[in-house]
């Protein structure tokens, strides 16, 4: 039986087993800077957990949802071309599929989220299904963003967080004809790196736009990216992405009896 949960017939939706972890790929279409496509997040997120599910599918019984390609996206409104959808279109929209999957015997549902910008919307999200739909939910991101703990390369003072080095080298290594390292510049707000309490990562948040920071959309440098740096962070992502989801498929808050 396939893997992807959008080729199954109907009458194959019975045979799932309620071990299956169902994993939803959320992209975002987005600036990115001069540089990157609007694509960016779409394709990490989506190619991501194709591999994934390709590779260790049958390990950890994983099913493939359609990916998302709109998701919220306003901190880049400024920017024509961006397709964002409203924090109560988002969490709408995932509680109706939350309520479609309860309908078969699949009872834990991840979001792969490859926007940083849908982070906090989807731990809402996570926690209204779990309430109304009775789904193990979870989130998960292909790595960890700054405002999350991850950390940014030192070069980019901690504010590596759009179309900077990481982002560029992976869509180098996945899309390098989507490219366009020419256009590629230095884009780091260096005036913010010496505040200790606001920040990314920081025990102070801050709103933002992506505009803000008078910068042309990123905030990073992808100057120095490359293909052999992206591959190397991809097939990490890969293994990672597989050892939670091992984890996730067993995870249970309860204590054992």
């Amino acid at each position: 039986m396939t893997r992807i949960f959008a080729d199954l017939r109907a009458p194959e939706i019975a045979e799932l087993s309620p071990g299956a972890v169902a994993v939803l790929p959320i992209g975002s279409v987005e600036q990115h800077g001069p540089h990157l496509p609007l694509s960016t997040d779409l394709v990490v997120a989506d190619t991501l957990a194709r591999d994934v599910v390709a590779a260790h599918g049958d390990e950890i019984d994983l099913l493939l949802l359609p990916t998302l390609a709109y998701s919220k996206s306003n901190e880049h409104a400024w920017s024509a071309g961006t397709m964002w959808l409203s924090a109560t279109t988002v969490l709408a929209m995932l509680d109706d599929l939350g309520r479609c999957l309860a309908t078969t015997p699949v009872e834990r549902l991840v979001f792969l989220n490859g926007h940083g910008g849908n982070s906090a919307l989807l731990q809402v999200a996570s926690r209204d299904i779990r309430l109304a739909h009775g789904l193990r939910t979870f989130v998960m991101h292909p790595s960890l963003p700054p405002d999350h703990g991850g950390t940014a390369p030192a070069s980019e003072l901690g504010m590596g967080i759009h179309a900077g080095i990481e982002e560029t080298s992976l869509m180098l290594h996945l899309r390098p004809d989507l490219v366009r390292m020419d256009l590629a510049e230095r884009s780091v707000p260096e005036h913010l790196a010496g505040f200790e309490r606001v920040g990314w990562g920081r025990p102070v948040s801050f709103g933002w736009l992506s505009d803000d920071f008078g910068t042309n959309g990123t905030l990073g440098d992808p100057v120095g990216a490359t293909a052999e740096h992206g591959k190397e962070r991809y097939e990490a992502m890969v293994e990672t992405a597989a050892a939670s989801l091992r984890e996730i498929a067993r995870f249970d808050p309860r204590h054992a009896r």
